[in-house]
């Protein structure tokens, strides 16, 4: 569905927003398309001021950004039309993610760094975690992280994914607490208000029910993949990680500059839970591979009361051919022999923990000649039973 001109007023009512530490902005290709092709900075400025607004005030954002397809079709404008062969769309996109990148960096003085994915990196959980530990660390060093599909080699995304879902996924891989959708809309209404004059804007959605899914039409753009339906969908994979989802026009300078203040007009659609309810949930209840990481005694006090998490120096011993990224148990040995304590993601192979139990963290790369950090299992990555 298309909402009305983004010179009309918004018909969203203002609201103020909850407070956030990191987040999600997703920027379609309908806001990053230049009429007569390629790249337009015109409605990618506002939105670069609003990123530097709030990394200025102390807080995180990662961008997932579309645009690639768009960009090459500028470079080489007879490569491929709408609809062209796959692999001519691949072409396209490889010539014009560096055009992307460079416009992005033009509005920053920071780094910006490019990270390109595929849904498969993200379903492989060693994989998942080597993107979640660059992304983390990129952060950490001060850089701008602009995330895109791999559409070079990722013939089924290319062909079926969307940008709305990778942004969903990125912003449970990073532990996000809120996840921007910028488009070409101003948000969510019962009805298409181009053809129902009875349409209603929803400032807020509390739960994602299926009467809500069917008010949502298909695409309004010719250069996007996704419509108002995977929007939805992606704040349906968003809300499942307890991250809240806030979808606004991103050609109304005026609403851009209202979210630098903290300031929504557009639709908020709510988590399912906390973003750490949420992970402790799928930690209980996922499947685990077989052995176990062995704790001791100070340890597993260091883990139940204080919160922590688990380091080398308080593992005994490892049991099983578990790897790195797999969900296992930790037991605690006692006298009377082996209980178990929690479950949490491992960042080392049990080969590893083997060779670095005991050692203190900052051991771990002169024994194993590498480090995946200085964590056996990171706090975040795990839940006590």
């Amino acid at each position: 569905m298309s909402a009305p001109t983004p010179t009309a007023p918004s018909p969203f009512t203002e609201q103020a927003m909850p407070s956030w530490r990191r987040a999600v902005l997703k920027v379609g290709s309908s806001l990053l398309a230049a009429d007569g092709g390629g790249l337009s900075p015109r409605f990618a400025l506002g939105l670069a001021q609003f990123v530097s607004a709030h990394v200025q005030a102390g807080r995180e954002v990662v961008i997932v950004s579309s645009g690639a397809v768009a960009a090459g079709r500028a470079i080489v404008p007879r490569a491929a039309e709408a609809g062209a062969a796959m692999a001519a769309r691949q072409a396209l996109a490889a010539l014009g993610q560096a055009q992307l990148i460079a416009l992005w960096q033009r509005f920053f003085e920071r780094p910006v760094a490019q990270v390109l994915l595929t849904h498969d990196d993200l379903r492989n959980r060693r994989r998942y975690l080597n993107a979640r530990a660059t992304l983390l660390e990129l952060l950490r060093l001060g850089a701008l992280p602009v995330v895109n599909e791999n559409d070079t080699v990722s013939v089924d995304e290319l062909k079926l994914g969307d940008n709305d879902n990778l942004a969903a996924i990125v912003a449970a891989l990073v532990d996000a607490d809120a996840l921007f959708i910028a488009t070409d809309i101003d948000g969510l209404y019962t009805a298409d208000p181009r053809s129902n004059p009875h349409a209603r804007a929803l400032d807020e959605v509390t739960e994602l029910t299926p009467e809500v899914f069917a008010m949502a039409g298909g695409s309004g753009s010719s250069v996007g993949t996704g419509g108002m339906r995977t929007k939805l969908e992606a704040a349906s994979k968003a809300g499942a990680a307890g991250v809240e989802t806030y979808l606004f026009n991103g050609r109304s300078a005026e609403v851009v500059r209202g979210l630098a203040q903290d300031r929504l007009r557009g639709t908020r659609i709510h988590a399912a839970q906390t973003r750490i309810a949420a992970r402790k949930s799928w930690l209980r209840h996922a499947p685990v591979e077989p052995g176990a990481i062995v704790v001791d005694a100070g340890a597993a006090r260091a883990l139940a009361d204080k919160g922590a998490s688990l380091l080398p120096g308080g593992v005994v011993a490892a049991e099983g051919d578990f790897r790195r990224g797999d969900t296992v148990e930790i037991w605690l040995r006692e006298d009377s022999g082996q209980r178990r304590l929690a479950r949490g993601i491992s960042q080392y192979s049990a080969l590893d923990i083997r060779r670095i139990a005991r050692r203190h963290s900052r051991d771990i790369e002169s024994v194993l000649g590498y480090n995946y950090g200085e964590n056996v299992v990171h706090r975040d990555d795990l839940v006590l039973l």
